[in-house]
């Protein structure tokens, strides 16, 4: 089965050192590696406000891992994250299909304005500089406004 990808988001306690994120970051990539997945990137948000306190903590370091792979690889991390004490949270999202659902509307949305250019007699991309009308123009000029007072 092709592989897929994920993201994963986990809090850690306020107090968690970077050494700290950087060891659990190891643990996570030697997982990864043994079971044939690849990072996409990474990215430590740092420490933020929880929308609920957890435990004692009000606030909590955030971690984002962006993570090509089996459905197997995501439910072993799962399973070791569960029981490793210095995480507090964690979620594993499947993102490539929301990316390929944004994909196909954008492309729709492209051809249908191409379409409706063309018929237009227009070129089916917009030009630099071209725009809407400006909304400047003097009402008085208007014919649909003739003999209405404003």
């Amino acid at each position: 089965m092709a592989d897929r990808q994920y993201e994963l988001v986990y809090i850690l306690p306020p107090e968690t050192t970077e050494q700290q994120v950087t060891e659990l970051h190891g643990q996570i990539e030697a997982v990864v590696s043994r079971m044939n997945g690849a990072f996409d990137r990474t990215e430590n948000w740092g420490r933020k406000r929880l929308a609920y306190e957890i435990g004692p903590n009000k606030e909590g370091v955030y971690v984002l891992e962006v993570i090509n792979g089996s459905g197997d690889l995501m439910k072993e991390l799962d399973r070791r994250l569960k029981v490793m004490d210095q995480v507090m949270r964690h979620m594993i999202v499947r993102v490539d299909e929301e990316k390929k659902v944004v994909e196909r509307t954008q492309t729709r949305r492209r051809t249908t304005s191409e379409r409706r250019r063309v018929k237009r007699g227009l070129p089916p991309q917009r030009q630099p500089g071209e725009g809407r009308p400006s909304a400047d123009v003097d009402e008085g000029d208007d014919e649909r406004f003739e003999g209405v007072e404003v």
